[in-house]
């Protein structure tokens, strides 16, 4: 049987997560027993994230689409602490729904092009995307993406990692961290062998952070916990998304809407990510599945995991 169709069954999600849950515990004790001094056990830094744990809100673009309140209330019974809007400035109505059901909004995705581009006139100037952003009492602004004109050589990252940088100096003076969100086109090499990820790694200023997301981590063919450890207390926040294990990495362009499982479901291990955020002191984590047939259910499945860690 299939799993959405075992999911669908007569047994369950509840008793499906029951099943599921000494499997992780197993894992876990064995984390656990492995950590040294230097490294905090895997259950502390699981509890950290999981008593404030996130949601990014793109997974459930359609269904905010058609009701923003109702999802939005879905997402704070599912047990999800905070949410991560998309679109800012354009998220007003997400972030009053889900602080009038009682949870955090500390970070947002925003239209990335008044960085990227600011000569754009069709866009917002930072300027104004901070201001709003005070106005909400948000702390992190995420560049979430990059289009493939602005991306294709190393002196383009410099490029943009100079803009980022003077971004993140005046998002610093409002009071705001300011993070770079990335997907797995960052780890293809270019001429003489770097990535722009190597560039960002090399470039960026104290000032500015990167939002880790795990899942296009690993399709870039990189291992996430190693990638956290290295970038020490330059992570501000962390996308905790599952990988199907068919896919095969690394993979630089599309990948096929199976691809992204709920957490557990996939071949990428959260544990020791989970433990190397902690040690890497990042703020805050999300998850995240950009595609699924029935995304309230993954959310709710992918929160079960979690909790079946403890």
């Amino acid at each position: 049987m299939m799993r959405r169709q075992f999911l669908n069954s007569g047994i369950g999600l509840t008793a499906f997560l029951a099943g599921a849950k000494t499997k992780y515990l197993r894992a876990l004790d064995r984390i656990a027993e492995g950590a040294t001094g230097k490294e905090p056990a895997a259950d502390k830094a699981i509890e950290r994230y999981r008593s404030q744990i996130g949601i990014q809100l793109y997974t459930l673009r359609n269904q905010i689409g058609s009701d923003v309140k109702g999802t939005i209330r879905a997402v704070a019974d599912a047990g999800y602490k905070q949410v991560e809007p998309y679109g800012f400035p354009n998220a007003e109505e997400m972030i009053q729904e889900a602080k009038a059901c009682g949870m955090e909004v500390n970070s947002t995705h925003f239209a990335w092009d008044s960085v990227v581009d600011p000569t754009r006139k069709d866009v917002p100037s930072f300027d104004v995307i901070l201001e709003s952003a005070n106005q909400h009492g948000l702390s992190h602004l995420v560049i979430p993406y990059l289009q493939g004109e602005v991306r294709e050589t190393l002196d383009d990252y410099r490029q943009l990692c100079d803009r980022f940088n003077d971004a993140a100096e005046k998002a610093k003076k409002s009071g705001i961290q300011l993070a770079y969100h990335n997907h797995a086109f960052e780890f293809e090499p270019k001429k003489g062998g770097k990535c722009g990820y190597d560039i960002m790694m090399e470039r960026f200023s104290p000032d500015m952070k990167f939002e880790v997301d795990v899942f296009w981590v690993v399709v870039g063919g990189r291992d996430a916990a190693t990638l956290l450890r290295s970038l020490k207390n330059r992570v501000s926040q962390l996308h905790l998304k599952d990988l199907n294990a068919s896919v095969e990495t690394p993979n630089f362009g599309s990948v096929p809407q199976e691809a992204f499982e709920e957490l557990g479901d996939g071949k990428i291990d959260m544990i020791p990510i989970i433990s190397a955020a902690m040690e890497a002191n990042v703020d805050h984590c999300h998850v995240e599945q950009d595609h699924s047939p029935h995304p309230l259910k993954s959310i709710q499945q992918s929160i079960g995991y979690l909790g079946g860690l403890s």
